[in-house]
Protein backbone atom coordinates (compact mmCIF):
# COMPACT_ATOMS: atom_id res chain seq x y z
CA UNK A 1 0.00 0.00 0.00
CA UNK A 2 1.54 3.03 -1.01
CA UNK A 3 -0.51 5.18 1.25
CA UNK A 4 2.29 6.22 3.91
CA UNK A 5 5.97 6.40 3.93
CA UNK A 6 8.00 6.62 7.39
CA UNK A 7 9.49 10.31 6.86
CA UNK A 8 11.92 9.70 8.77
CA UNK A 9 13.54 6.21 8.31
CA UNK A 10 13.69 7.33 4.52
CA UNK A 11 15.77 9.97 5.60
CA UNK A 12 17.86 8.69 8.26
CA UNK A 13 18.75 5.85 6.19
CA UNK A 14 19.52 7.43 2.71
CA UNK A 15 21.88 10.16 4.98
CA UNK A 16 20.00 12.79 3.53
CA UNK A 17 18.84 14.34 6.99
CA UNK A 18 21.50 12.48 9.02
CA UNK A 19 23.09 15.62 10.73
CA UNK A 20 19.88 16.34 12.32
CA UNK A 21 18.10 14.55 15.14
CA UNK A 22 14.19 13.56 14.75
CA UNK A 23 11.78 16.27 15.27
CA UNK A 24 11.70 16.68 18.86
CA UNK A 25 9.88 19.35 20.01
CA UNK A 26 8.51 20.82 23.48
CA UNK A 27 5.03 21.24 22.82
CA UNK A 28 4.35 22.69 26.16
CA UNK A 29 5.74 25.65 25.33
CA UNK A 30 3.53 29.13 24.83
CA UNK A 31 1.93 29.54 21.15
CA UNK A 32 2.15 32.70 20.19
CA UNK A 33 0.16 34.37 17.21
CA UNK A 34 0.73 37.66 15.46
CA UNK A 35 -1.02 38.67 12.40
CA UNK A 36 -2.72 42.02 10.35
CA UNK A 37 -6.37 41.09 11.71
CA UNK A 38 -8.07 39.27 14.09
CA UNK A 39 -11.77 38.39 14.69
CA UNK A 40 -12.97 36.49 17.96
CA UNK A 41 -16.95 34.69 17.56
CA UNK A 42 -18.35 33.01 20.56
CA UNK A 43 -20.46 29.89 19.98
CA UNK A 44 -23.33 30.01 22.51
CA UNK A 45 -24.53 26.00 21.72
CA UNK A 46 -20.95 24.86 22.22
CA UNK A 47 -22.44 24.03 25.96
CA UNK A 48 -20.61 25.09 29.73
CA UNK A 49 -16.73 25.44 28.23
CA UNK A 50 -17.84 27.58 25.50
CA UNK A 51 -16.52 27.71 21.90
CA UNK A 52 -14.42 30.45 20.56
CA UNK A 53 -13.32 30.59 17.10
CA UNK A 54 -10.58 33.27 16.30
CA UNK A 55 -9.55 34.11 12.88
CA UNK A 56 -5.99 35.70 12.03
CA UNK A 57 -5.60 37.35 8.92
CA UNK A 58 -2.91 38.95 7.13
CA UNK A 59 1.18 37.82 7.73
CA UNK A 60 0.22 35.34 9.83
CA UNK A 61 2.62 34.56 11.86
CA UNK A 62 2.58 31.56 14.91
CA UNK A 63 5.89 30.54 16.98
CA UNK A 64 6.06 27.76 19.46
CA UNK A 65 9.41 27.14 21.04
CA UNK A 66 11.79 26.70 17.64
CA UNK A 67 8.88 26.33 15.41
CA UNK A 68 7.52 28.99 13.23
CA UNK A 69 4.24 28.41 10.74
CA UNK A 70 3.70 31.06 8.66
CA UNK A 71 0.13 31.27 6.79
CA UNK A 72 -2.24 33.35 4.85
CA UNK A 73 -4.68 33.14 7.23
CA UNK A 74 -5.38 31.13 10.84
CA UNK A 75 -8.05 29.82 12.49
CA UNK A 76 -8.17 28.85 16.43
CA UNK A 77 -11.16 27.21 17.92
CA UNK A 78 -10.76 27.56 21.81
CA UNK A 79 -12.56 25.03 24.31
CA UNK A 80 -12.90 25.84 27.84
CA UNK A 81 -10.34 28.73 28.06
CA UNK A 82 -7.60 25.90 26.61
CA UNK A 83 -6.57 26.21 22.45
CA UNK A 84 -8.01 22.89 20.68
CA UNK A 85 -7.23 22.97 17.10
CA UNK A 86 -5.20 25.65 15.02
CA UNK A 87 -6.45 25.18 10.91
CA UNK A 88 -3.78 26.98 8.66
CA UNK A 89 -4.75 28.24 5.26
CA UNK A 90 -2.82 29.62 2.41
CA UNK A 91 0.42 29.21 1.33
CA UNK A 92 1.62 27.54 4.94
CA UNK A 93 5.43 27.31 5.66
CA UNK A 94 6.70 25.39 8.82
CA UNK A 95 10.72 25.96 9.80
CA UNK A 96 11.99 23.98 12.08
CA UNK A 97 15.60 23.02 13.12
CA UNK A 98 15.15 19.46 11.65
CA UNK A 99 13.99 21.52 7.74
CA UNK A 100 11.45 23.42 5.93
CA UNK A 101 7.98 21.94 4.98
CA UNK A 102 5.08 23.70 3.01
CA UNK A 103 1.79 23.17 2.29
CA UNK A 104 -1.91 24.45 1.08
CA UNK A 105 -3.12 23.66 4.12
CA UNK A 106 -2.51 22.63 7.99
CA UNK A 107 -4.10 21.70 11.11
CA UNK A 108 -2.24 21.83 14.30
CA UNK A 109 -4.05 19.14 16.77
CA UNK A 110 -2.68 20.59 20.33
CA UNK A 111 -3.56 18.02 22.69
CA UNK A 112 -2.17 15.55 21.14
CA UNK A 113 0.45 17.85 19.55
CA UNK A 114 0.11 16.61 15.63
CA UNK A 115 0.78 19.16 12.60
CA UNK A 116 -0.74 18.01 9.64
CA UNK A 117 0.09 19.60 5.89
CA UNK A 118 -2.13 18.95 3.38
CA UNK A 119 -2.16 20.06 -0.50
CA UNK A 120 0.65 20.05 -2.42
CA UNK A 121 3.63 18.88 0.62
CA UNK A 122 7.56 20.14 -0.08
CA UNK A 123 9.71 18.94 2.62
CA UNK A 124 13.47 20.92 2.19
CA UNK A 125 16.49 20.46 3.61
CA UNK A 126 19.98 22.22 1.77
CA UNK A 127 19.34 20.44 -1.47
CA UNK A 128 16.95 17.65 -0.58
CA UNK A 129 13.15 17.86 -0.72
CA UNK A 130 10.50 14.97 -0.23
CA UNK A 131 7.15 16.14 -1.78
CA UNK A 132 4.00 14.61 -1.05
CA UNK A 133 0.00 14.88 -0.74
CA UNK A 134 0.06 15.16 3.17
CA UNK A 135 2.67 15.07 6.12
CA UNK A 136 1.71 14.49 9.63
CA UNK A 137 4.20 14.93 12.55
CA UNK A 138 3.76 14.16 16.01
CA UNK A 139 5.66 16.65 17.89
CA UNK A 140 5.84 14.51 21.10
CA UNK A 141 7.58 11.25 19.57
CA UNK A 142 9.46 12.88 16.64
CA UNK A 143 7.59 10.65 14.06
CA UNK A 144 6.66 12.01 10.86
CA UNK A 145 5.06 10.58 8.06
CA UNK A 146 4.90 11.67 4.51
CA UNK A 147 1.91 9.44 2.65
CA UNK A 148 -1.12 9.90 -0.11
CA UNK A 149 -3.72 10.60 2.48
CA UNK A 150 -5.68 14.19 2.17
CA UNK A 151 -8.19 15.69 4.82
CA UNK A 152 -11.14 17.49 4.24
CA UNK A 153 -12.25 20.78 5.59
CA UNK A 154 -13.87 19.11 8.70
CA UNK A 155 -10.25 18.21 9.45
CA UNK A 156 -11.19 14.48 9.09
CA UNK A 157 -9.37 12.14 6.47
CA UNK A 158 -10.11 11.95 3.23
CA UNK A 159 -9.73 9.94 0.06
CA UNK A 160 -6.41 8.54 -0.14
CA UNK A 161 -4.00 9.18 -3.49
CA UNK A 162 -0.64 10.88 -4.53
CA UNK A 163 2.69 9.23 -4.33
CA UNK A 164 5.95 10.10 -2.43
CA UNK A 165 9.09 11.74 -3.82
CA UNK A 166 12.25 12.15 -2.50
CA UNK A 167 15.39 13.30 -4.19
CA UNK A 168 18.71 13.36 -2.37
CA UNK A 169 22.03 14.96 -3.27
CA UNK A 170 24.92 12.71 -2.05
CA UNK A 171 28.41 14.24 -0.57
CA UNK A 172 30.71 15.02 -3.06
CA UNK A 173 32.82 11.96 -3.07
CA UNK A 174 37.00 12.56 -2.42
CA UNK A 175 39.62 10.44 -3.64
CA UNK A 176 40.70 8.28 -6.34
CA UNK A 177 36.90 8.05 -7.36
Amino acid sequence: MKRVLLLSVALMSSGAFADTPPIKHDANQPIAISADRFVAEKNPASGNGGQITGTYTGNVLITQGEIKMRANSVRINVIGGKPDKIYANGNVVVNSPSGTATGDNGIYDVAPRLVTLTGHVVLTKGQNVMRGPQLTVNLVTGVAQLGGGRINSQGNPGQSGGRVQGLFTPPPQTGGK
